[in-house]
Order: structure tokens, then C-alpha cells, then sequence
């Protein structure tokens, strides 16, 4: 065991593990690709796969301030992931949409989270990650 993690509490090992796990994806995917693509921009991509979402739900549900979520879906448009268009009969509103180039990128991504998941795997085991993946998935009432 890592000696420098056995005095966190379960907050501060879930936050260390999301760090790393986090930039090992980012990297993984910045030394098999030629666009970078940050964390953030990834985690508003997720909201937007196999979705039409608007860009005032995609705000509402991400832990970034609006307009850093803003920045981050100019940016997306500017790399050709993420398409903009007016929804019907609404003139406020926006529609966000991958384009197929952005598909092409989040699929390609999973892929790659795939791997890291499967070194997980290998590790601890395929039974603990499971017990891991209920367990970050009940309700823990705070």
C-alpha cells in the first residue's frame, strides 16, 4: 500500500483517486491524439453523447460555472466536436449536438478508459470493482 494515502479519510482517497484517475485518462488520450481535450471539455462531451441537450440544461447539470461552461462549448465548436444550432420555435435557446468527428473522439476515449479500467482490473480484481461500482452508486444520504 501506498504510504502516502494511509492517513486520508474516504473523501480525501476518493478525491485522490478521481486526481489520478482523471489525468491518467487526460494523458492517455493526449499521447494517442493530436487535439487536446481537457477534463472539463470531456465531462460536458459526456452530457452531450447520443443527446441534443440545450446549452442551459448542459450549465445546469455540470459542476462548472455557467460561464466557464460557455468558454468551454465555444471551444468545443472551434475544434469541431460540438455543433450549436437554434431549437424550434425558441429563440433563446440553444441545441448542442457532437458532430460526427466529436462522436468519433468520445468513442474513442471510452475506448481508452477502457484499458485503464481493465489495469484496475488486473489489479485488484474484477469482483472488487464491481462491489466499488455499487457501492459509489447508493445512496449514501449526503
Amino acid at each position: 500500500m501506498n504510504p502516502e494515502i494511509q492517513h486520508l479519510d474516504v473523501i480525501d482517497l476518493i478525491s485522490e483517486r478521481h486526481g489520478k484517475l482523471r489525468k491518467l485518462a487526460e494523458d492517455l488520450w493526449n499521447d494517442n491524439s493530436n487535439i487536446y481535450i481537457s477534463n472539463s471539455e470531456w465531462y460536458i462531451m459526456s452530457r452531450i453523447y447520443k443527446k441534443q441537450p440545450t446549452i442551459a440544461y448542459v450549465s445546469k447539470n455540470v459542476d462548472i460555472s455557467r460561464q466557464a461552461t460557455h468558454k468551454f462549448i465555444k471551444s468545443l465548436e472551434a475544434k469541431g466536436l460540438v455543433e450549436i444550432s437554434n431549437v424550434e420555435n425558441n429563440k433563446k435557446d440553444k441545441r448542442l449536438q457532437l458532430t460526427p468527428f466529436g462522436e468519433e473522439c468520445y468513442e474513442k476515449n471510452e475506448s481508452l478508459k477502457a484499458t485503464i479500467i481493465n489495469k484496475i482490473v488486473n489489479q485488484i480484481g474484477a469482483e472488487k470493482l464491481v462491489q466499488l461500482k455499487e457501492i459509489l452508486r447508493l445512496d449514501w444520504g449526503v
